[in-house]
């Protein structure tokens, strides 16, 4: 039977969107945090579990969303990943049980891992430019942008932080119905592979954990995503509970920290064409720095934050860019599914940690900690620069 066709650009465009679900889904409960914490009598410290449950998650997308999508395609795989994603939302939204929110963590983790890899995957593949991917992560940046403001407008106007999160099911419920749409109209989208002839996935898997570079671009976007998500995590609690902020100005600085982040990612590519990949990467780093130690030093000012955001644009979609250049293109699937995924385990390991000191010392310490962090990152990159040139 002849397959059915759809424009090219459905398949791009449920990329995108399916990055604004999982943004929404995870920005958001950095405005809902201090409200889960007194719904669980919880503290800074014990509410990082609910980050850490998510670990499991992601490592086996890491270890998975390779073979997995080589097995079924990736659109299968894309809904599977959707379903979890709103099936944990809603028992988010749902269970009275501080326990059962823990543990279902582990499926909100696995499904924003595949759904993370998958579609890096598709994009550094299918659509090999910076602009494009740069818009990929933009809107990342218009979900992450929205989460905490639907919340903060949602929370402002009496809603409790359980209805907040059944809204959020439903937008990423609505990616969840577009991809059944796509399977089982068997339209051929996001079903494209680039595995050599002869070779397994679980061969390519194998050999692209073997490099180093590899290994260390995952290491620098662990770190990377770790510092992201701990600020949209962490800050809205660091301005209102030890600042003083005012509940809404502090929302919406979040807001404005994911929309530098936005607008950074929107002017990727341009910027990309002038000053070139590795250099776009060094200003990042620099001007990353000196906006943590604005947050850190001057903490009454809140402009801050949407710079911070602004540095950190660039970093991943750049280095994901990067790796079709730096591995044998047979290896990309593998290795971008394996960047992506361990990049969201420092979603969840960094800000745990963060979480864990800031119980035993103050929340101020959260500014500090963000400063090596950074250094690291900036170590990481160098090593990439140094011994895994690319061309282009």
């Amino acid at each position: 039977m002849k397959q059915k066709s759809l424009p090219a650009w459905i398949g791009v465009a449920l990329a995108f969107y399916s990055f604004i679900a999982i943004a929404i889904a995870e920005s958001g409960l950095g405005v809902l945090l201090p409200s889960i914490l007194t719904t669980y009598n919880l503290t800074t410290a014990t509410v990082t579990i609910l980050f850490f449950s998510q670990i499991s998650g992601y490592v086996v997308a890491a270890l998975t969303s390779s073979l997995l999508s080589y097995r079924i395609g990736l659109a299968k795989m894309i809904l599977l990943a959707a379903i979890s994603v709103t099936s944990a939302l809603c028992i988010y939204a749902s269970t009275a049980y501080w326990s059962v929110m823990v543990i279902t963590g582990t499926l909100l983790g696995l499904g924003i891992g595949l759904i993370d890899a998958g579609i890096n995957t598709f994009m550094a593949q299918e659509q090999r430019n910076a602009h494009l991917m740069g818009l990929l992560h933009a809107f990342y940046g218009i979900g992450a942008l929205l989460g905490p403001a639907i919340a903060t407008t949602l929370l402002t106007m009496e809603m409790s932080w359980r209805s907040i999160y059944w809204v959020f099911a439903g937008m990423v419920g609505l990616l969840a119905l577009a991809m059944t749409w796509v399977v089982f109209g068997r339209y051929p989208l996001m079903n494209s592979t680039s595995y050599a002839p002869g070779q397994s996935a679980r061969t390519n898997l194998r050999l692209a954990l073997k490099k180093p570079t590899v290994l260390v671009a995952g290491l620098l976007l662990l770190v990377y995503v770790g510092t992201e998500v701990s600020l949209g995590n962490w800050a809205f609690t660091v301005q209102t509970m030890s600042r003083g902020t005012p509940v809404a100005l502090a929302g919406y600085s979040i807001t404005a920290y994911w929309f530098g982040l936005t607008l950074g990612r929107l002017s990727m590519g341009q910027l990309m064409k002038k000053v070139g990949a590795t250099r776009l990467i060094d200003g990042s780093l620099a001007l990353l720095t000196g906006g943590l130690l604005i947050w850190w030093l001057f903490p009454h000012q809140l402009w801050s934050l949407p710079l911070i955001g602004l540095a950190l644009a660039a970093i991943f979609p750049t280095t994901i860019w990067l790796m079709p250049r730096r591995v044998p293109v047979a290896l990309v699937p593998a290795a971008i599914g394996f960047l992506s995924s361990v990049g969201s385990i420092g979603a969840v390991s960094i800000p745990t940690a963060v979480g864990w000191l800031a119980d035993k010392v103050n929340l101020e310490i959260i500014p500090v900690l963000m400063i090596p962090l950074a250094a690291v990152m900036v170590i990481l990159h160098r090593w990439l620069v140094k011994y895994a040139p690319f061309e282009g």
